[in-house]
């Protein structure tokens, strides 16, 4: 070792040296770049650098920097700033590059770094997912930057998710246009023609401006098309010489005022129609994905239910109905499903995929087992906005499904003409059935809900620790605050979304809407964010898969101060792949002959297994795990949760049940 060390010794002497020659057979190194070099190896030193040594570029690395040629006039990215203080527009989480330089600096000299406020991140993907969780607490976009073609496309798949979910992003995409003025090198590799192009497919607008007055009106037609339900990103491509152009006369510019479009309602004949057919039901049911935006959309939800004394299934995609209402009936979809002679669709993603089973058995020359889940005769009803902006090459609009009554429009919005035109056409010798399909609901809610409570029981003192022991011991620490569960909890059987008492808006946000692993971290802490302005407690269950794809995010919540429990469901796999390659296993008849499980081959996070409390602490968050001991999990989470109350993020690592 000895031996090793003063090899290594005598290499960077050598190496040293060489730099020293190579600068002298250039020219000589200014005074300061020599001194510099000659006490290279005191620990304040510059570190040497990885282009070719030379004088030049030992003087840049450790000279004095030369003094710019001022520009005339105002920065063009001045007034780009006004206009973008001109929305209601809170932050700008964002991963710093060349390509936005101007307006980077515009936005922290020129504006304050206040409404918005720069947010620093480290990745492109981890920006998009915190503008996307923001918004679904917030109810408003953020505006992220991404560093031409590379940045664009590390934010593409957040994006996609962003537009699979209807959340509106605004994203900017910095690019070089000019190619007789771009530098030579990495600016021209990172510019295009159209950046655009990388994610038209899934947003709703795009324009990429070639004047300061083209900017104001494209960024304002932005806004408000992204605030326009079905809710969507949108992109402008902003070009580096517009941002650093000089600006002499701004008297002639002017910046649109915004005026929020009303959001499109159903047509009033099919409101009608829609009532006529429910108000007539005898086993109405309602089902909601994607619907409520607001508190008011759960407020509207509970009248029209309570009016038909309807059953209503909430799939989960915003927080659409109190799960404490007799007439959520999520433990009895199916059988509610089989008996509806009406339904109705509250923005659904999938409406096929409702109404229809699919099993994954290779049946049918592998098209797998379909069989419908509601009688023939059964009406179908669907209100979305969805069918306003759908594109044809990524399939997130799902199967078609033939529906009786489609309206095309915002369902939050339509709702309340629906409840009048429902409350109108109930004749009044209905009210007895339609109170005793109300007692039926009690009875089938308190029945349900004792059954979930028998079932989360069960491995209750098991190690791993079973995910429903994990959530209920976080509600323990956290059911006298006003908290908001920010992060999904499908990968953990749902078990909160089952277990605790929902019943405000923001209780919970809904999962990624296109189901991209890595999500969930920065959609937490953007949604943490959001709820930090409200004095609210925020607490995120964390995938540990989802969690590698952008550890980053962590180090975001730290620096900008934003108080989230995250709790690692650490199952040590990515478990429904695991599950898949099982499945295939099965299928091709190969567990026999193998003798031994193979699916652990690629989908495991073990050997090493990774330390998500160390991984945290690195990043200077309070952590504690792993915890293999339900026992334990009590007292650890007590003290996370103390440090989440006095503003700082925590982390809790759990080594769970795989669901």
């Amino acid at each position: 070792m000895a031996r090793l060390l003063s090899r290594t010794r005598l290499n960077r002497r050598k190496f040293m040296a060489g730099v020293a020659l190579a600068g002298a057979s250039a020219a000589p190194l200014p005074t300061d770049a020599a001194n510099a070099a000659a006490s290279a190896g005191s620990p304040d030193a510059a570190r040497p650098s990885a282009l070719r040594p030379t004088a030049a570029v030992a003087a840049a690395e450790t000279g004095t920097p030369q003094a710019s040629v001022q520009a005339g006039g105002a920065p063009s990215s001045d007034f780009m700033v006004d206009v973008i203080k001109s929305l209601d527009i809170d932050y700008v989480p964002c991963n710093p590059a060349q390509s936005f330089r101007g307006l980077h600096e515009s936005l922290i000299d020129y504006g304050g770094n206040k409404k918005p406020e720069f947010l620093t991140c480290t990745h492109e993907e981890a920006s998009v997912a915190m503008a996307h969780g923001y918004f679904k607490i917030a109810g408003k976009p953020l505006l992220v930057l991404c560093h031409g073609t590379v940045g664009l496309q590390h934010a593409a798949m957040a994006i996609y998710n962003a537009w699979c979910d209807r959340v509106p992003v605004i994203v900017m995409g910095g690019t070089d246009l000019d190619a007789s003025k771009r530098p030579p090198g990495v600016p021209t590799f990172h510019s295009a023609q159209d950046i655009n192009a990388l994610v038209r497919d899934f947003t709703k607008w795009d324009d990429q401006p070639v004047s300061l007055q083209h900017f104001a009106q494209s960024f304002v037609r932005a806004y408000k098309l992204a605030m326009t339900p079905p809710h969507e990103p949108v992109m402008i491509a902003l070009d580096c010489g517009l941002q650093e152009q000089a600006l002499h006369d701004r008297s002639k510019l002017t910046i649109p005022r915004y005026v929020p479009t009303a959001p499109p309602q159903g047509d009033m004949n099919a409101v009608r129609e829609a009532a006529r057919l429910l108000a007539a039901a005898e086993r109405p049911v309602i089902i909601a994905d994607k619907y409520a935006r607001t508190a008011d959309g759960v407020k509207f939800l509970v009248q029209l239910a309570e009016a038909l004394q309807a059953p209503v299934i909430d799939q989960k995609g915003r927080m659409n109905f109190p799960n404490t209402h007799h007439l959520f009936q999520n433990g009895r979809a199916q059988a509610l499903l089989k008996e509806a002679d009406v339904i109705l669709g509250l923005e659904l993603a999938d409406y096929w995929g409702t109404v229809n089973g699919y099993i994954d058995n290779g049946e049918n020359d592998g098209a797998g087992l379909q069989e419908s889940h509601i009688k023939p005769s059964a009406k179908l009803i669907s209100i979305s906005s969805v069918t306003l902006n759908t594109k044809s090459n990524y399939q997130d609009f799902q199967r078609f499904q033939v529906v009786d009554v489609d309206m095309a429009g915002d369902a939050q919005a339509t709702l309340p003409a629906l409840i009048e035109a429902v409350k109108q056409a109930l004749p009044t010798n209905r009210t007895g059935n339609i109170e005793a399909r109300g007692a039926a609901m009690k009875k089938a809610w308190t029945d349900a809900r004792d059954r979930t409570r028998q079932a989360a029981s069960y491995a209750w003192d098991a190690s791993p620790i079973s995910t429903a022991r994990m959530a209920m011991e976080v509600y323990a620490q956290i059911k006298d605050l006003d908290w908001s569960s920010v992060g999904g909890d499908r990968q953990l059987s749902s078990w909160p979304s089952r277990l605790w008492p929902m019943d405000k808006h923001y209780h919970h946000i809904g999962g990624p809407g296109g189901y991209g692993i890595g999500y969930n971290a920065p959609a937490a802490v953007g949604a943490a964010l959001a709820n930090r302005a409200q004095g609210r407690f925020s607490i995120n269950f964390q995938p540990d898969g989802d969690m590698m794809f952008g550890p980053g995010v962590l180090w975001t919540a730290v620096k900008h101060q934003i108080p989230l429990l995250s709790v690692m469901h650490n199952n040590r796999g990515y478990h429904q792949e695991s599950m898949h390659v099982q499945r295939m296993s099965s299928r091709r008849n190969r567990v026999a002959s193998l003798g031994k499980d193979i699916a652990p081959v690629g989908t495991r996070l073990e050997n090493p297994t990774i330390d998500y409390a160390k991984l945290a602490s690195s990043m200077g968050m309070w952590s504690a795990g792993p915890i293999t001991d339900a026992n334990e999990l009590a007292p650890a989470l007590k003290k996370a949760v103390q440090v989440v109350k006095a503003g700082e993020p925590a982390m809790v690592d759990v080594v769970t049940q795989p669901r």
